[in-house]
């Protein structure tokens, strides 16, 4: 196995302190989700380059992908401003 640092208890806390509004413990809001779906869609991206024929950890980086749309969808609807917020703070686009 790979290290599994980045689903740490420790590194998931720190994530949800950055980027969700209720701190730490604040772990349903769609700010929260999609920062750690997009760290986990970046590491998953990174073992892809490495292992091209590992065809399970590509169907679960295209799910994965699939929720965060679902969440960015129902957060442009939601609040726009959040949206935006979010999408310059991740780097990321729809």
């Amino acid at each position: 196995m790979e290290n599994k640092e980045y689903l740490s208890v420790e590194y998931k806390k720190a994530i949800f302190e950055q980027y969700s509004k209720g701190g730490a413990t604040d772990t349903g809001s769609p700010e929260a989700q999609v920062a750690l779906f997009t760290k986990r869609i970046s590491h998953l991206t990174e073992h892809l380059k490495k292992n091209k024929k590992d065809n399970a950890s590509r169907l679960g980086l295209l799910k994965l992908v699939g929720k965060r749309r679902k969440l960015l969808s129902y957060l442009a609807k939601k609040d726009i401003n959040r949206y935006r917020a979010i999408i310059k703070e991740l780097g990321i686009r729809k």
